[in-house]
């Protein structure tokens, strides 16, 4: 449980940096400048689409082989190197009030962004690999608050200073050592 929460955690905190939500959150910030309800608004949404994904990965395993579902998610980890090297981008929004607050306004954005996104895909496949789905959840939830409420807090200025190539190399990385590690059957559990 450790393990899966603490993976998950790293993984998602490392792909999430300079990931479109990451972009949201620094739009949002600067566009609202009410870093309570942003910052809650990410938490509800990751939570909810995180849940969903780790209950999707969680039942794929239960659908497929043990030796089926090793290649399936070594594979999907050493994609998910390859992904994480393409950088996103949003184009900020040019509506000046927020319809829905800007709670509601940011949990919409986050939810509809993060679907089919990089950290979603990852759930799926962390809670597919370890049997702890609340870990796995946990863990991507907590990656994507350490990831995006600097982002609201710090706003465009941090944004702008990290070595965005040099993080999304680490990130990669380990989803690649993932990925071989799952093909060669090291710690892969069915």
């Amino acid at each position: 449980m450790l393990e899966a929460f603490l993976v998950s955690t790293g993984v998602v905190a490392l792909a999430e940096i300079g990931d479109k939500t990451q972009l949201l959150a620094l739009v949002l910030a600067a566009r609202f400048r009410k870093p309570v309800p942003i910052i809650l608004g990410i938490l509800v949404a990751t939570l909810v689409n995180h849940a969903m994904a780790g209950a999707v990965g969680a039942w794929v395993s239960t659908l497929v082989g043990p030796v089926a579902m090793r290649w399936i998610l070594g594979l999907s980890f050493i994609a998910m190197a390859v992904w994480i090297m393409i950088p996103d981008r949003i184009e900020e929004e040019k509506e000046s009030t927020p319809r829905f607050g800007v709670f509601g306004t940011t949990l919409l954005a986050f939810f509809l962004l993060e679907m089919g996104d990089k950290t979603q895909i990852a759930t799926v496949a962390l809670a597919a690999k370890y049997s702890s789905l609340a870990s796995v959840v946990l863990g991507t939830t907590l990656g994507m608050m350490l990831a995006n409420v600097p982002a609201v807090l710090l706003g465009d200025v941090a944004a702008r200073k990290l070595p965005m190539r040099l993080v999304h190399g680490i990130a990669a990385a380990i989803f690649l050592v993932l990925g071989v590690l799952v093909l060669l059957g090291v710690g892969f559990q069915s």
